[in-house]
């Protein structure tokens, strides 16, 4: 099940954030309020399984984190997250949707080309280890 972040999913929400390559405490703290897209992927049994956290505006939107703890991998659900996460956002009239990964997460690139994203570029130098990003996008 896919549902919204709830104040009180945050601790869990951090645990399950330290497995990013690089995490960002700060964005996951804002974001379960609100105003961006936080979704949360949930287990049968009520465990929170994984997240995503969208930016958007008036027509842009990009995903700023998603991850799925380790023991819930190759279970479907960083798809059902993005794809959730792209009707959230349409209903919020974003057109498009755009993401960074790093270009040895090949297991992520994979997934996101398989929902339509595409790449559109790169950006130099940004990860702290100094390597570069695939910027993929896609219309909403």
């Amino acid at each position: 099940m896919i549902r919204l972040a709830r104040p009180d999913d945050r601790a869990t929400l951090r645990e399950i954030q330290r497995h990013l390559r690089e995490p960002n405490p700060a964005l996951l703290a804002y974001a379960v309020d609100g105003p961006p897209v936080t979704l949360v992927s949930v287990t049968p049994d009520g465990d929170l399984a994984g997240y995503l956290v969208a930016l958007y505006d008036e027509e842009a939107s990009y995903v700023a984190e998603i991850v799925v703890a380790p023991e819930y991998r190759r279970e479907g659900r960083a798809r059902r997250l993005l794809a959730a996460a792209c009707d959230s956002l349409r209903e919020r009239d974003c057109a498009r949707l755009r993401l960074s990964v790093h270009p040895e997460n090949d297991a992520a690139r994979t997934l996101y080309e398989s929902m339509g994203f595409e790449e559109i570029g790169r950006e130099d130098n940004y990860y702290e280890d100094g390597s570069d990003a695939i910027t993929m996008c896609r219309e909403l």
